[in-house]
């Protein structure tokens, strides 16, 4: 009202007119043109057969879930309170749905445009890739020829769910460079090689050092791996994080190692070991462990002290108790706290009765705090 000469207490009311949201999408626009992305998609989709801006339609919908993810149509209606710079005036449901397949039928050509604009943005001397993986879960039961929708283990919910499992590749930088989708049960190890294939092929770097997780691992592919390497004249180098599970395969390779510093150096499956050493988180998984022993060990006697009484004749409540079931309520709970190793129930005894392991604990302890990276690289410090 100051602004328009009118006193602040004026009966007349201002009215706005909606404006559409420009800072975001503009900006997106810009680093989309500059990497070249425009330009390479539209060579990529190029066809007679459609009448709309196919490439602008990928350009919508990659800068949606960028500033609001939303189903197709929901990109429909956001559209409408954007402006975004090269954009039809319309654009449909329909043509959406056209765009994706498009990009389906075309994927290849679309993701080889896309690593040639990125190749001029890597390091040519020195590429550290990381590769993970995750789930994603499915709801529905449809049904298509070659469905990569299938039950596996989920990562979200730790149990099994109908799902694909996605897969990013990055450089040390942390530039994305390609995505792998699989199928639901697929077993993480078996991705590697189709993975580095395609690094190898798109990306031309003089020198490739595969960083994977322990859920990557897998002590037995990287002869494969490296003789893939090899084919493209380049030699594959990798620091690959041993799974706690394989610990035990190194025999006394980790006993016989100083760790006074903190690290510590050996040689497995005649590969460089480096082994990393922290007392206080040793202690730390050594005391939860003993703790949960001692709280099954509770539980456990509470279960023959119920039965020890019915035999004197003191029942109580509810479904009377036997030896069977105690085993299998002890057996259920030792599983939930993943201690079958150290905590065994005897299923063949006439009454129930349990053991703990204690030299299966102390071979656990030896290997709490630590983390066991195998590698072939020579000239990285430990």
């Amino acid at each position: 009202n100051r602004a328009l000469g009118r006193s602040t207490n004026s009966a007349e009311s201002v009215e706005y007119d909606s404006a559409r949201a420009f800072g975001d999408v503009y900006a997106l626009h810009e680093l989309w043109q500059s990497l070249g992305f425009g330009p390479a998609i539209k060579r990529a989709l190029r066809s007679s057969r459609r009448s709309f801006d196919a490439e602008a339609l990928v350009r919508a919908m990659v800068f949606n879930r960028l500033c609001a993810p939303d189903s197709k149509l929901g990109c429909l209606q956001w559209l409408e309170t954007v402006a975004m710079p090269a954009m039809p005036e319309s654009v449909t449901h329909d043509q959406l749905l056209r765009t994706m397949d498009a990009l389906m039928e075309r994927a290849e050509a679309v993701e080889e445009r896309i690593a040639e604009q990125l190749r001029p943005m890597l390091d040519q001397q020195l590429s550290v890739v990381f590769y993970d993986l995750t789930t994603v879960r499915i709801h529905g039961d449809a049904q298509l020829p070659d469905d990569v929708r299938a039950f596996g283990m989920n990562k979200e919910t730790g149990g099994i769910a109908r799902q694909f499992v996605l897969g990013v590749v990055q450089s040390a930088e942390g530039l994305p460079l390609m995505h792998t989708v699989h199928a639901g049960n697929v077993g993480e190890t078996k991705t590697l090689k189709g993975m580095l294939s395609k690094v190898l092929a798109r990306f031309p770097v003089e020198r490739v050092i595969l960083v994977a997780d322990r859920g990557l691992l897998s002590l037995d592919n990287i002869a494969e791996l490296s003789t893939l390497a090899e084919a493209s004249e380049r030699k594959l180098e990798f620091i690959l994080a041993v799974p706690a599970r394989r610990y035990a395969e190194l025999g006394g390779t980790l006993e016989a190692m100083d760790f006074s510093t903190g690290l510590a150096e050996g040689s497995f499956a005649e590969q460089r070991l480096v082994v990393a050493h922290d007392p206080i988180r040793a202690a730390e998984q050594s005391a939860r462990r003993r703790k949960r022993i001692e709280e099954l060990e509770v539980f456990a006697e509470e279960l023959v002290a119920k039965l020890d009484a019915q035999d004197e004749g003191k029942s109580e409540r509810g479904r009377r108790a036997t030896d069977r079931g105690a085993y299998s309520r002890f057996q259920r709970a030792v599983s939930d706290a993943e201690l079958t190793r150290f905590v065994k129930a005897d299923y063949q005894a006439d009454r129930f009765s349990f053991s703990v392991d204690e030299e299966a604990i102390a071979r656990a302890e030896r290997f709490d705090g630590k983390l066991v990276l195998v590698t072939n690289v020579a000239d990285l410090s430990a």
